[in-house]
């Protein structure tokens, strides 16, 4: 069944069509717009059900599931809301074939997002402006009832950081009254929008827009902890160290598309955030204090295990790395990275964004690689030799093979 059939299936029954949300925002900025998510204004559930031979899916808020143009679309009956607790779940939904889209998309989050097509046909409706803030580069909150859930407010700051938008004064107020609520959401959907937003292509904006509007603290309070905390003017030209962590962030995410090395850009200097205020603008000993950070981090938020174990290598070696020339600590850490399975292309990029340049072994990591396997490849252990001293005896062939095919440049150390 193609889209035009489908539409002339709910005519016919007395109802109307109408493609909502992302997919008519996208088409109207000019991005893929590819997934299509329905409307049915007119029908009830049990004649959708009948007709279409469909069962919902979810409790509180269902939706249909349907193939249209090859392609398994969700499908839902037009509805009001009304905020009845806290949280998502809050909410009591009335469906009616009486509602209108008007009514429907009134309790979506934003202008933008708050626009239909119908079909067929194709005409625009547009009740509360999102065609014009569109095309004035605006995130505004199509009413007061954006702030029902608090995780509007993560999403319209993840919006700003995908599509460069800035956020309408009135919104980054809703958003700001999604404070207290916001603390209390479950950490799978703050992560899920945080996800997203670090994909994004200006991520920084999502950390910008959450501390704008004051909930920062809500979701992310070692990051908060950053804000304000000063730092040498000689290396980091007045930045703070919030400031100096969005730039490290911005500056990866023109290196590298993985969200997770982002995250580790963004996390790299947590431990500013623990330093003794008297000991500003110096933050001696801040490796270990953000290791500490980054686990009530993940105890909090429960992190993917590849995302927390490569943080930990770039919080515990971000500084350590610029300045490793000894041929053994770069075996040492050569090995480690193997170990953990951490690329070097993306270690690369964080130390790069956060130093501006890389260390030797960085910049020809393949090459210092097929040196120490060469190596490894031609050595066998001394019979008498004995085990608890083979990994020390190794390291040091395997250092003396860096020494000999790489030889420092002017000024470094050995």
């Amino acid at each position: 069944m193609n889209e035009n059939e489908f539409a002339a299936r709910v005519a016919a029954l007395g109802g109307q069509l109408y493609v909502v949300g992302g997919w008519v925002r996208d088409r109207l900025i000019g991005r893929p717009a590819e997934d299509r998510d329905y409307v049915v204004c007119g029908l009830d559930a049990a004649t959708l059900e009948r007709e279409f031979q469909v069962r919902a899916v979810g409790r509180q808020f269902p939706v249909y599931l349907l193939e249209v143009g090859g392609r398994l679309s969700e499908v839902a009956l037009a509805r009001t809301e009304r905020k009845t607790g806290t949280g998502y779940r809050g909410f009591e939904a009335r469906f009616s074939p009486d509602t209108t889209i008007e009514e429907d998309l009134y309790r979506r989050d934003t202008r933008m997002n708050s626009m239909a097509v119908r079909l067929p046909g194709g005409e625009l409706i547009d009740p509360f402006g999102g065609r014009a803030d569109i095309e004035r580069r605006v995130i505004s909150a199509t009413s007061e009832h954006f702030r029902d859930d608090p995780v509007r407010a993560l999403r319209a700051a993840r919006q700003a950081a995908q599509l460069g938008f800035s956020i309408a004064p009135g919104t980054v107020r809703l958003m700001s009254a999604c404070r207290e609520e916001l603390a209390l959401e479950p950490t799978e959907r703050v992560f899920a929008e945080m996800r997203k937003a670090l994909a994004s292509p200006r991520p920084e904006l999502f950390f910008i827009a959450l501390r704008d509007a004051g909930i920062l603290d809500a979701v992310f309070p070692e990051l908060t902890a950053l804000d304000g905390v000063e730092q040498p003017a000689k290396y980091h030209r007045g930045l703070d160290a919030f400031e100096h962590s969005l730039e490290v962030l911005r500056r990866t995410a023109a290196l590298t598309p993985r969200a997770a090395t982002r995250f580790a850009a963004l996390v790299h200097d947590l431990g500013k955030g623990l330093t003794p205020r008297q000991e500003w603008p110096h933050h001696i000993g801040h490796e270990e204090r953000g290791l500490a950070a980054l686990e009530r981090l993940d105890r909090r938020m429960t992190l993917p295990r590849p995302w927390y174990r490569f943080a930990r290598f770039v919080i515990a070696n971000h500084m350590r790395l610029p300045r490793l020339r000894r041929p053994g600590a770069i075996v040492a850490v050569i090995g480690e990275m193997r170990h953990g399975g951490f690329d070097a292309a993306e270690v690369a990029a964080v130390i790069r964004a956060d130093h501006g340049d890389l260390p030797d072994f960085l910049r020809r990591y393949d090459l210092y690689v097929a040196v120490l396997d060469e190596k490894r490849a031609r050595l066998e252990f001394p019979a008498d030799l004995p085990p608890r001293e083979r990994g020390r005896w190794l390291n040091a062939r395997l250092a003396g093979a860096l020494a000999r095919n790489f030889a420092p440049a002017r000024g470094e150390e050995r």
